[in-house]
């Protein structure tokens, strides 16, 4: 018993060891780009829980078996093991705690996804339509049509999404946040900018030949310098 329990603990110290080595492994390779809205603190949040996750887990099969393969190797028996009958208690555990973690994970995402699209009575609003293969974007405060999207910094925006022809889908990487262009409806996706800059929306769904190229500039800038812009569209508006 001892044994087995000096067994478990030596496992146990090479599993958290493991898991962090991983984490940091997968942190360093899936380099986010930095984030430049409101809404990407919760999402990297549970896209950190997830790494967590795959680490420990990657970390927990990889030790027992390499554990196993080197400390109990067979040295020169070559007759029958131990048959063993199984384990209930153990059965029940690794059933019933996954199942709570993809609960857990559930609720989270679920809270956090209602959070992320819940109305904001100052939000503003921009229409864009996705089309093969470049997006066409309307303010309807001043009427201005532009291929660029202009937008001002710390305000809650709702962008309301149409398709001229087939599925796309609006992606900044550093919003985070994405949503399908349906044709024949309009789909929302709302942020707030809190990072003055110039980005650069993708199409995240394959939509044809030109996928790739179906880019668009985003620029965040002051409140005041969205006031020129948009006073500047409105008057060659009414040109």
């Amino acid at each position: 018993m001892a044994k087995n329990r000096r067994h478990f603990g030596i496992a146990t110290v090479l599993i958290v060891i493991c898991t962090f080595v991983v984490y940091w492994v997968l942190d360093s390779v899936l380099l986010k780009p930095a984030a430049a809205v409101l809404e990407a603190g919760p999402i990297d949040y549970l896209f950190d829980l997830h790494i967590w996750l795959i680490a420990f887990l990657f970390a927990l099969v990889a030790v027992f078996m390499c554990y196993a393969l080197i400390v109990f190797r067979a040295r020169g028996d070559e007759g029958d093991g131990e048959h063993i009958h199984g384990n209930g208690t153990l059965e029940i555990i690794w059933t019933v705690v996954p199942c709570f973690v993809v609960i857990y994970f559930a609720w989270i995402s679920t809270t956090m996804l209602i959070d992320l699209s819940r109305p904001n009575p100052d939000e503003y609003v921009v229409n864009a339509e996705g089309r093969q293969w470049s997006w066409l974007f309307t303010y309807p405060e001043s009427g201005a049509v532009t291929a660029d999207l202009v937008l001002p910094v710390d305000t809650p925006i709702r962008m309301d999404l149409t398709s001229d022809d087939v599925l796309h889908n609006f992606w900044v990487p550093e919003f985070r946040v994405k949503q399908d262009s349906v044709p024949g409806m309009v789909t929302h996706v709302r942020f707030t900018p809190t990072v003055i800059g110039e980005y650069v929306l993708r199409c995240a769904e394959l939509c044809g030949t030109n996928h790739s190229g179906m880019l668009a500039t985003v620029r965040v800038v002051s409140a005041e310098d969205f006031q020129l812009w948009q006073s500047e569209q409105l008057a060659q508006a009414q040109e």
